[in-house]
């Protein structure tokens, strides 16, 4: 894997640690209402996405950071300071799927600019697919809010 494709990667896995950590936030903060099945299942996807770009960086000998980013930091407070001035309900899903439509666009530069193997061009297009299906999702709940 050439650097470009390397960083773009990192770049990918910082980005999943970075929204499952706001994820994990606001489902602690709904205290297991509103939007909770929500949280866990982004929780999930992000995850998903972390561990495969994670293996696919060991796998070249590239060094991973689990720890992400600032932007941890960021999302968590946002959540945190969401929570304490009107909840977390179905209003926090225009941010959320500006964030996610964020984190696709993140996967189509990387598709776009670097030269990945073909193994990591179908991995990326699959967990673009899997954030494009999310982003669906909850614009259909907030369509029905």
């Amino acid at each position: 894997m050439d650097s470009d494709a390397a960083k773009h990667l990192k770049t990918l896995h910082i980005n999943a640690i970075d929204a499952r950590n706001g994820y994990d936030e606001a489902l602690k903060d709904a205290e297991g209402r509103g939007m909770t099945p929500l949280f866990r299942s982004m929780i999930t996807l992000h995850d998903q996405n972390a561990n495969e770009l994670e293996a696919e960086l060991r796998k070249s000998g590239e060094q991973s950071d689990d720890s992400g980013s600032l932007m941890s930091t960021v999302h968590r407070t946002i959540m945190s300071v969401r929570s304490l001035f009107g909840g977390l309900d179905e209003t926090v899903l225009p941010g959320l799927i500006d964030g996610e439509e964020r984190n696709k666009s993140g996967y189509d530069d990387a598709l776009k600019s670097a030269t990945m193997p073909l193994n990591i061009e179908s991995l990326l297009s699959a967990q673009r697919g899997r954030i494009e299906r999310a982003i669906e999702r909850m614009k259909s709940q907030q369509a029905a809010a």
